[in-house]
């Protein structure tokens, strides 16, 4: 059996997708190799055939893309390898589905399961760890019969454990960051044992490390039959979020997962009903009102609630991804946002502060208040911002109304607020996003989008907001 060469598949990759990846390094090419073989089953084969460049690191590359909502290139490109990088769990990836089991209906045959803690973390009290594993098995337990008894001598169904490196599964942790945990499928013997990689700082509720009820949470999962989701609002999604744990609510997809296993929870109390499960945002909603729109260095950024999706020319498929998981100092519920060409970096707005940042990282500075760009100080919010190309202005709209912010003077143009349907005929309604592309205007209101053109303030056409956010559900 020969070693696949990652680096010559990757390479013949290139000449067929034409996407340079000349900033990889030999370094990035053996952790991609790894990766997919631990969460893609990638295998080594001796002689891999290739056919117009496609062979089995590119098929596993590409899979993995698909996956996580990523462009598919079958290239191992910055956005990729900046995924493969994130902290996340062991389980492997194999069957992507919104909610997926293990299939082979791996799942308890009992309701009643018990539980053991072996050891500790010394980075949490023991009071902390064992609050933080009762709690991660009370998030499933609200929503089915299953009950969870802890004891502490002997063999329980989910025994738990801390350990480093090699601890006696065939499956080493890799020390800090990576893989931050693993926990095994309903069964005899290590079935529902849950394994925590000690390398890591697991914290009771700060962010400065890793949460450990939200770890734990997620495992147990896994203990109870669930695979992974590719649903990114999932606790099921493989990558580690932080989520506060005081007011964490399990989502609709990881209900409807673990449901599909055990039915939903008989003595549910009706007169204290627990909170809503959260939905995941759907594309294909035609009632969605979107929260902001956005352009960034050609792709489209389009954000509803915690989320956003982020949409490529080349692609069909817009990637869904927890606003946090790629800006992870951004807010959430966004009022607006834009691309800044003066500056290159998108800024994100909520009530009376905005937030910039270039990449993933915060700009030095911010968050500052929405007055700093001259706004008056009674506005206490922005519905809409947007860059106009032809002016070189930025536009803020508040309500039915709009001001025009000079990127290089710094200054608020003299003259406003005017009303949008001075410039914007036909625009009666309040602006809820904003943006340009082709030359063309794009003012959203409610869930229609309208086409303008700018220079003449002429309206072309209204239509649905998943015109540009493409829906998949076909």
């Amino acid at each position: 059996m020969k070693t696949i060469n990652l680096s010559i598949l990757l390479s013949l990759a290139v000449a067929v997708h034409c996407v340079p990846i000349s900033q990889v390094t030999v370094q990035d090419e053996q952790f991609a190799e790894s990766y997919l073989k631990k969460f893609f089953n990638l295998t080594e084969e001796s002689g891999p055939t290739i056919r117009r460049g496609i062979s089995p690191a590119v098929k596993k590359l590409t899979e993995m893309q698909r996956f996580f909502g990523l462009q598919i290139t079958g290239t191992l490109d910055a956005d990729t390898m900046a995924m493969m990088k994130k902290p996340r769990c062991g389980v492997p990836d194999v069957d992507p589905a919104r909610f997926s089991t293990f299939g082979n209906n791996l799942k308890w045959q009992k309701n009643s399961l018990t539980y053991r803690i072996e050891n500790y973390t010394p980075d949490m009290s023991v009071a902390e760890v064992d609050d933080s594993m009762e709690k991660a098995l009370q998030v499933w337990a609200k929503v089915t019969p299953l009950r969870f008894t802890r004891i502490y001598s002997g063999t329980a169904d989910i025994m738990i454990s801390f350990g480093r490196q090699s601890h006696g599964d065939f499956y080493p942790f890799d020390g800090p960051d990576g893989t931050l945990a693993h926990a095994f499928a309903p069964a005899t013997g290590i079935g529902g044992d849950a394994h925590f990689d000690d390398d890591e700082t697991f914290t009771f509720r700060s962010k400065s490390g890793y949460v450990l009820f939200m770890v734990a949470a997620h495992e147990f999962g896994h203990s109870l039959g669930l695979s992974h989701s590719t649903d990114p609002g999932a606790l099921m999604y493989p990558l580690y979020i932080y989520r506060n744990p005081d007011t964490f609510v399990l989502p609709r997809d990881d209900v409807n997962g673990i449901q599909s296993l055990y039915g939903p929870n008989p003595d549910k109390d009706p007169v204290q009903p627990e909170p809503q499960p959260p939905t995941t945002p759907d594309a294909c909603d035609s009632t969605m009102v979107l929260d902001a729109v956005a352009t960034l260095r050609g792709e489209m950024l389009f954000f509803k609630d915690s989320f956003f999706w982020r949409s490529y020319p080349q692609s069909n498929t817009p990637q869904q991804s927890l606003i946090t998981n790629f800006w992870p100092n951004a807010p959430v519920n966004i009022d607006a946002a834009y691309e800044s060409k003066q500056s290159d970096n998108v800024l994100l707005f909520k009530d009376r502060k905005v937030w910039a940042f270039s990449g993933y990282d915060l700009v030095r500075g911010y968050p500052k208040t929405i007055s700093s760009f001259g706004l008056p100080k009674s506005v206490k919010k922005t519905d809409a911002v947007m860059y106009d190309v032809d002016s070189r202005k930025t536009l803020f709209f508040v309500d039915r109304y709009y001001y025009s912010y000079d990127e290089t003077k710094q200054t608020m143009d003299e003259g406003f607020p005017k009303r949008v349907d001075e410039t914007f005929s036909g625009m009666t309604g309040k602006v809820t996003a904003a943006f340009q592309y082709r030359s063309f205007t794009y003012l959203y209101s409610g869930p229609h989008m309208f086409e303008y053109s700018m220079r003449s303030g002429r309206l072309f056409r209204v239509l649905g907001n998943s015109y540009f956010l493409r829906c998949t559900n076909f």
